[in-house]
């Protein structure tokens, strides 16, 4: 019988297996145990009524409800899966192989109906990335991408398009969630020397003037798009593997957004680097973006761009909501060893941090309180096991894998929305287990002759050496010489700063082929300093937003065309003024 308490769906060298979450994580009997060894991949439906994996001869689909099989397809290579919205079909996928013997593979990509497993439509699709068809929530209409093309199909009739965007050149495509009317993004590659473009449309008007909003941009090689749930918003993350100015090894990359109203804006990141993980919180009004060389930043903008809240700096690159908007997660994995932070986002207060070493996949359940954390194979091929834990951090129940066995992956079922209450957050820790593996030290490693003895260690050349730590012998080299001449110019160069009260009565911007001095107003040049440290924050935050809208003003003057967020930060210079100006009375 199908509870309110989710599942974890398990997969690995040992078959897949059912096991109930909080509070019992005893095996769901029910389910008949798959015992093969190439189970390649399972899912279930986004309302969490079917649940179907590939065994390595058939597809099976089971109830839910009742956990029998229901449905089978006999496709023994099918390396995909994927639901429609509703659950009423299932598509499929195999890898399109031309061999000697088979030097013409038929179609790849297959619809089937999940109640009776009819095959409903076949297409020819040799590519795995992006290879499923995408529906509208309401499965009214499913579109696909053909030969830079996108064709439409409504109320499950393959058998010829409703409508189509052609002659576009279109790269890639996606279509948004959400209630009628349907929108459609759309990004068009730029061809040598021109911008590319990203093109949101309402269906069916796809005439090449008749879109909604439009972004151009260059130095795009890939785009991804990430809809709010309810498809009223979308962010365009632009990303170019090999920056060709040399100024990044990580490339270039920047964030736009676009919504149904026709607004469009950049999104202004505060700190240099790529960017790791963009989220929507599933209220839709806001989402958070992780981006900036390690430490990494971590920032909530609103609907319009502007930042609302900063989460700081730290080691992270991943960016994790509960399924009802009320707590982030902010994660470290990969090269950043498991450094986990939890916020609670109605009071933007952390509730607790903590560490999850060796984790390769995390995910939350649909309660919204719990989640899991897993070491799984190829990944890691050793310490493999999962571990569900209380967004307090407290760690609930822990399954280790032995040796000779691979966890390849965990699942939690999915709900319907609505269907779990949202948890009240509460910083009180519960009741959990220890870890059945040591913490590894946190401590920095030192060499065994160095231990026990004070650190001469430095870090930045211009940090003072200790009393009794010796540069060299009585006749320094050239090289100390060198290097004691750059620490005492650094800190003359720091002193004569902390000395100077009034700012500069001009800024030089450097761009990349031409300098920019742009002269700043005298309520911003002739502000000085006063003796509350609290107010000289202030103050030096005020000139610095009133330096950058000097900065835009200039742009618009030259002919520029400024984002709309820009322009709001146009019209607070007077408010800024007055609050500067009562500030140094």
């Amino acid at each position: 019988m199908a509870t309110n308490i989710p599942v974890v769906a398990v997969r690995g060298s040992t078959g897949v297996s059912i096991n109930l979450g909080p509070p019992s994580y005893d095996l769901v009997s029910a389910f008949t145990r798959e015992d093969s060894k190439a189970c390649k991949t399972m899912v279930f439906d986004p309302q969490g009524k079917y649940f179907a994996w590939v065994n390595g001869v058939t597809v099976k689909i089971a109830s839910v409800s009742t956990w029998k099989v229901i449905t089978e397809i006999t496709k023994p290579k099918i390396s995909n899966l994927e639901f429609s919205p509703k659950g009423t079909y299932l598509m499929t996928w195999e890898p399109y192989l031309v061999t000697p013997t088979n030097p013409t593979p038929g179609p790849k990509l297959h619809i089937w109906r999940v109640e009776t497993g009819e095959l409903v439509k076949e297409f020819m699709q040799k590519r795995q990335i992006g290879w499923a068809p995408q529906w509208s929530s309401d499965e009214k209409i499913c579109a696909r991408s053909l030969n830079n093309d996108v064709l439409f199909y409504e109320d499950a009739n393959f058998e010829s398009e409703a409508h189509k965007i052609h002659g576009q050149r279109v790269g890639n495509f996606s279509l948004a969630p959400g209630t009628p009317p349907y929108h459609i993004l759309c990004y068009i590659p730029g061809k040598s020397g021109q911008p590319s473009f990203g093109k949101l449309f309402q269906y069916p008007k796809f005439e090449n003037t008749s879109f909604i909003a439009s972004k151009s941009f260059f130095q795009a090689d890939r785009v991804d798009m990430f809809w709010n749930k309810i498809g009223s918003a979308v962010l365009l993350m632009t990303s170019m593997e090999v920056d060709k100015s040399g100024s990044s090894y990580y490339g270039k990359q920047a964030l736009h957004a676009l919504t149904c109203k026709g607004e469009t804006a950049i999104v202004l990141l505060s700190k240099e680097g790529p960017i790791y993980s963009v989220e929507w919180s599933p209220k839709c009004a806001e989402f958070c973006v992780v981006y900036g060389f390690i430490p990494a930043k971590a920032t909530l903008f609103n609907l319009k761009c502007e930042p609302v809240f900063d989460f700081g700096t730290g080691p992270r690159n991943a960016i994790y909501y509960n399924p009802h908007g009320n707590i982030l997660m902010l994660a470290g994995f990969g090269n950043i060893q498991g450094n986990v932070e939890l916020w609670d986002i109605n009071h933007r207060k952390l509730i607790n941090k903590m560490d999850a070493p060796d984790t390769t996949l995390l995910a939350w359940s649909p309660d919204g309180e719990h989640f899991i954390t897993a070491t799984t194979s190829p990944r890691l091929r050793i310490g493999n096991g999962f571990k569900i834990w209380h967004y307090s951090g407290t760690l609930l129940y822990e399954r280790p894998w032995n040796k000779q066995e691979e966890l390849w992956e965990v699942l939690w079922q999915t709900f319907p929305k609505g269907a779990l209450k949202e948890p009240h957050v509460s910083y009180k820790p519960v009741e959990g287990i220890l870890p059945s593996q040591p913490q590894a030290s946190k401590q920095v490693y030192r060499p065994p002759s160095a231990r026990g003895r004070e650190s001469n260690f430095k870090l930045h050349d211009d940090e003072e050496l200790p009393s009794n730590a010796r540069i060299g012998d009585a006749n320094p080299s050239k090289a100390a010489l060198k290097q004691k001449k750059k620490r005492e110019a650094k800190k003359a160069k720091k002193e004569q700063d902390a000395t100077s009260n009034s700012a500069p009565s001009s800024v030089t911007l450097n761009g990349d082929s031409s300098s920019i001095v742009i002269k700043l107003p005298p309520a911003i040049a002739e502000a000085e300093l006063t003796d509350d440290p609290e107010k000289n924050k202030k103050i030096k935050k005020i000139k610095s937003k009133l330096v950058e809208i000097s900065r835009l003003k200039e742009q618009r003057a030259s002919g520029r065309q400024l984002e709309l967020n820009q322009m709001e930060k146009i019209k607070k210079e007077d408010e800024l003024l007055k609050e500067l100006q009562g500030l140094v009375l």
